[in-house]
């Protein structure tokens, strides 16, 4: 059984089908999406632990889809790879470096797709950890409403994405012996 969800939010079925081929079998669950629109409909429905996002989709843009992506601090602690064959268009809506997430041109190869889903999760616990080190401290309500009792609540679930950083990361670990393996 999958341990992990991905969700690959791609117009063309060949790069859909190339990632669930490069993923070791029975280690995680590849969710499809083939629009921005069904993308975000599954982000909110399917909960995955990582999203592929390409840049230019129908129906609703990866650049849309990002947008929406960032308004939801939520959504936005997932790691998100995002993709496309055009860095230049993209640079050109969101300046390098990336800081919270990754990038993977297409075409891609099985090494450079782990190395990218490998950088999407550092970069999501750090983006987690940049949050919790700028959550104030005090003991009453912050401005925004928030109170200390949720910010502790919000801690704890940051913990918690942590320690399932940490699996995937031994997951991936393990995808990228296995397929040494079978290199060799």
């Amino acid at each position: 059984m999958a341990n992990h969800k991905i969700l690959v939010i791609d117009d063309s079925m060949v790069i859909r089908r190339t990632v669930k081929d490069m993923l070791p079998p029975g280690k995680f669950e590849v969710v499809e999406a083939k629009d921005g629109l069904l993308g975000m409909e599954l982000i909110h429905s399917c909960n995955p632990h990582l999203i592929m996002l390409d840049f230019f989709l129908p129906k609703m843009s990866g650049w849309e889809v990002y947008q929406e992506i960032q308004k939801d601090p939520r959504l936005k602690a997932i790691p998100l790879l995002l993709m496309s064959g055009r860095k230049d268009e993209v640079t050109d809506k969101i300046p390098e470096p990336f800081e919270f997430f990754s990038f993977l041109e297409k075409p891609f190869d099985q090494k450079q797709l782990i190395q990218g889903i490998r950088d999407s999760m550092e970069k999501s616990k750090k983006l987690a950890q940049f949050v919790v080190d700028s959550t104030p401290s005090e003991t009453t309500t912050l401005g925004g409403g928030v109170s200390n009792a949720e910010i502790e609540q919000l801690k704890a679930k940051v913990a918690n994405l942590e320690s399932e950083v940490t699996q995937l990361k031994k997951q991936v670990n393990q995808l990228v012996t296995f397929i040494k393996k079978k290199l060799q």
